[in-house]
């Protein structure tokens, strides 16, 4: 019998009296080495002999001067590094229709969207009147069909007379995307009234063709001079005006968001994946998250490790639902303003303290 053959009980029996330190402790060879650039430090330059060609090298990894030294030595989570701007592609910008109703639809979010249009109308010879970044708003001044590209004044139902338009940018249904519709207002060429807005195109024809143009520029990337640099942070674009935490006629906590609904909806969305709070399902027409308190947010980009998934540390469905705490957040428009309340069922409010809780992390988290 081979002689190394025979020693392979006494390693194995050596290994299982030292037990895993050398593996897994603080001496091991998996030790986390989380917190290992608390420690680094930086070392002197490499040394040449004389007389020899050198070129100096900029250090890969420069460390900064003033490094503010650690207030204490507790573990320290990294944080996650933002999302990644991914270049766009024509397919990005698409033409959608519902009856009379036409608009674009951006895989981009509102703010970068706002300021791909504003490029374009600038650079289609439309003069800016107004901004309004809190609404998402572009209004141009009043020009005659001479000063608007030819194509569209061919558009005109009065040739002479004088139009102005207004390009209002929205959040889209899809997290990160924008919707962005077109409107223009007609008056005689020497009146000097404001025309009205009014809730429907009034002249089909012009808007339809300004926004056929809008398309092609986006989709060829004529008007992405602009688009790196955002008008509005992204949070704040659909940020409600005001965010008051008060309590109904029946002394339930309720959250008042002074916006409309689909702005509401989509920032409480996201304050939602801000504050780690799971949610289960939606339902937008209802206007309910179903949210469950016991679990953290779904992150499909996260995934465990190897050890994690070899030793299986993700719970199992059983466990989750063992432990589940399920309540229905409900949007309601109520006048001008949206209400946001926790419920334990359709029937049923939450407890007055867990409402409060919730309500009070999705109100740190908006905006």
């Amino acid at each position: 019998m081979d002689r190394r053959l025979c020693l392979l009980p006494v390693f194995v029996a050596a290994a299982s009296l030292g037990g895993c330190g050398w593996l897994w402790g603080e001496e091991g060879y998996f030790r986390d080495r989380g917190n290992d650039y608390l420690t680094a430090r930086q070392t002197a330059p490499i040394e040449t002999p004389p007389n020899t060609n050198t070129r100096s090298l900029d250090p890969l990894l420069p460390i900064p001067e003033q490094i503010p030294a650690p207030s204490h030595q507790d573990d320290y989570e990294v944080p996650r590094p933002p999302k990644l701007q991914v270049a766009l592609q024509a397919s990005d910008f698409s033409l959608q229709r519902e009856g009379d109703r036409r608009w674009l639809v951006a895989l981009r979010p509102p703010a970068q969207a706002w300021s791909s249009v504003r490029e374009y109308l600038v650079q289609s010879g439309f003069v800016i009147d107004e901004e309004r970044p809190q609404t998402g708003e572009l209004v141009t001044e009043w020009q005659s069909g001479e000063a608007l590209p030819a194509a569209l004044a061919r558009r005109l139902t009065e040739p002479s007379s004088d139009t102005r338009v207004r390009v209002r940018v929205e959040p889209g249904v899809q997290r990160g995307t924008s919707e962005i519709f077109v409107l223009s207002a007609s008056r005689a060429a020497d009146s000097q009234a404001e025309a009205a807005w009014a809730d429907e195109s009034v002249n089909e024809a012009f808007d339809a063709a300004l926004l056929d143009d809008l398309l092609a520029s986006l989709a060829s990337g004529g008007a992405t001079q602009g688009a790196s640099v955002s008008l509005l942070a992204e949070r704040e674009y659909d940020a409600p005006a005001r965010v008051v935490l008060e309590e109904d006629g029946n002394g339930n906590p309720v959250l008042q968001l002074s916006t409309d609904f689909e702005r509401a909806w989509s920032a409480v969305g996201r304050a939602l994946e801000a504050a780690d709070v799971r949610v289960d399902d939606l339902n937008r027409s209802q206007g309910i998250y179903y949210v469950n308190l016991a679990e953290g947010a779904e992150r499909p980009d996260e995934k465990p490790g190897f050890f994690g998934r070899l030793f299986g540390s993700e719970p199992d469905e059983e466990e989750i639902e063992a432990r589940a705490e399920r309540y229905q957040l409900r949007l309601t428009t109520v006048g001008g303003a949206v209400h946001v309340s926790l419920d334990k069922s359709i029937d049923t409010v939450a407890p007055e303290e867990t409402a409060r809780r919730v309500l009070s992390l999705i109100q740190a988290n908006l905006g």
